[in-house]
């Protein structure tokens, strides 16, 4: 009875012994079902009559209640004899059609005993009947006493049959977190990481359905990036649309587990996305509930979130599943984040970090590539190199953060300004440079025009030079410009053309 063989045949098992060893013909083994709060016949031994009158038969706690009534309890058996309990009230499905018993102590057809099963914590998890004692007496005291005590045992093998099944899924889901570990080592984009995570819950925590959100950095929307068990469809809720949910009340190891009535305080009706379809009643059951597990970046800030829903087993998850569903929020957010970093670290080659733009580096090979290809094609472009007046008085008086700022509001004006296959590089300090492709001189003195018209009251001196009118090498080109852009400041005219 202690083995972890699976839960049926321990059930046969269980009753067979009853039978055997204690004279019963009849033995029902009634489990309980925590996704449904109520009680199954999943194992008759007896006759054939009796199997298929009683198996699968359902009783909920309501309907078992009176039989289970202190005025039955003998010795921790619940023994109801004939007379003392209207059967037609419970419906109840057999009663076996042979003679009672003779004598004193004689067993009637309508008597009923019934033994506890309970888990270590109290909780019942099944009861069995036995009925048609082959003796046709009531048990005594000592018989009551072996059959309380066997019925015990078989709530140990139970438990331990279901904790058995527990333990193998939580090691499924240890083995899910080492694969998945090992893809993210492979430096996959933060879409596969995610689609790799939603797998790994689905599968080894059985879970239909599983998002993976990310928070839009710019807008704070949660973007759906992937999912197992229903298309992907943009949400339409904000960060701010879920963080009422992230309610420390509702936590548990991390994650965040709201009965459905909390999630409607929350939410605004027509936010929420998504009602859970395979439920369960009861309380242990999943019945609509919402689960969520923030993501955090190194910070921690909310980076985005998984949602898992509709469990298959129907029941709330365990602490060790929750722990589990963790353990992958934290890997994809840190895969996501080192993601990030390696991506920014690829921008920051060419890039610079403040204003964004591409760097001097970029710079001389864009300005070499489009020279090459000039002298190939014989096509024009134009060069123009800028830098701020009165940067340096800026930086005295107001400080290097509001020199910063300059920087970066000019940046994003030259950037505004650009036309397609244009392209704008911070080159040093305050200066910067541009890249016209095709670009006339009227070209040039529009584009001009539009960055001052972007920097509002920031004001700029620019040096235009022009391939290949002006030169056809790099060095020289910049140097002209260069020159240009000296004698722009110099004269206080702001556009100087080589002449």
């Amino acid at each position: 009875m202690r083995s972890e063989g699976n839960l049926p045949e321990l059930l046969a098992a269980i009753a067979r012994t009853i039978s055997e060893s204690l004279g019963y013909e009849t033995v029902v083994i009634n489990l309980y079902r925590p996704a449904w709060d109520d009680f199954i016949v999943t194992t008759v031994h007896g006759s054939e009559e009796a199997r298929e009158a009683m198996v699968g038969e359902v009783r909920t706690h309501e309907e078992w209640e009176p039989l289970l009534s202190e005025r039955f309890l003998r010795r921790g058996a619940y023994v109801v004899q004939a007379g003392a309990f209207d059967w037609s009230t419970a419906g109840y499905s057999f009663i076996p059609d042979v003679a009672p018993g003779e004598g004193e102590d004689a067993w009637d057809p309508e008597d009923a005993l019934f033994l506890p099963m309970r888990h270590a914590d109290g909780h019942l998890v099944g009861i069995v009947s036995v009925d048609l004692p082959v003796s046709r007496r009531r048990p005594s005291d000592e018989e009551l006493d072996v059959l309380v005590s066997l019925a015990d045992h078989a709530a140990l093998a139970v438990q331990s049959a279901q904790e058995s099944v527990e333990a193998a899924r939580h090691r499924l889901a240890l083995e899910q977190l080492l694969r998945v570990s090992s893809q993210l080592t492979v430096e996959p984009s933060a879409d596969e990481i995610l689609r790799a995570v939603c797998v790994g819950v689905h599968d080894a925590l059985g879970f239909e359905k599983v998002l993976a959100l990310l928070v839009d950095r710019q807008t704070l929307q949660l973007e759906a990036r992937a999912a197992v068990g229903w298309s992907i469809e943009e949400p339409e809720l904000g960060l701010a649309d879920v963080e009422p949910l992230l309610d420390s009340k509702y936590e548990v190891e991390g994650c965040f587990l709201l009965p459905s009535d909390a999630v409607e305080r929350r939410v605004p009706q027509n936010r929420i996305v998504y009602v859970s379809e395979l439920n369960g009643r009861g309380p242990w059951a999943w019945n609509g509930h919402t689960l969520l597990v923030p993501l955090y970046d190194g910070e921690g800030a909310v980076i985005g979130f998984l949602s898992a829903d509709e469990p298959v087993d129907r029941l709330l998850p365990s602490d060790e599943k929750l722990q589990a569903l963790r353990i992958f929020a934290n890997q994809a957010a840190a895969a996501i984040v080192a993601a990030a970093a390696r991506k920014e670290l690829r921008f920051l080659a060419d890039h610079d970090p403040l204003t964004r733009l591409l760097n001097r580096r970029a710079f001389v090979d864009r300005l070499e590539g489009e020279v090459a290809r000039g002298l190939r094609y014989g096509r024009r472009f134009g060069l123009v190199l800028c830098d701020l007046d009165g940067f340096k008085e800026l930086n005295d008086r107001f400080g290097h953060p509001a020199g910063d700022d300059a920087l970066q509001v000019f940046a994003n004006s030259l950037h505004s300004a650009l036309r397609k296959g244009d392209e704008a590089f911070r080159i040093g300090g305050d200066e910067f440079a541009l890249v016209l492709a095709e670009a006339s001189e009227a070209d040039a003195r529009e584009v001009v025009r539009r960055v001052l018209v972007e920097a509002g009251e920031l004001q700029a001196s620019f040096g235009v030079a022009s391939f290949p009118e002006h030169a056809k090498d790099a060095t020289t080109l910049f140097r002209l410009a260069d020159e240009a852009l000296y004698e722009a400041k110099r004269s206080g005219s702001g556009l100087q053309f080589v002449a």
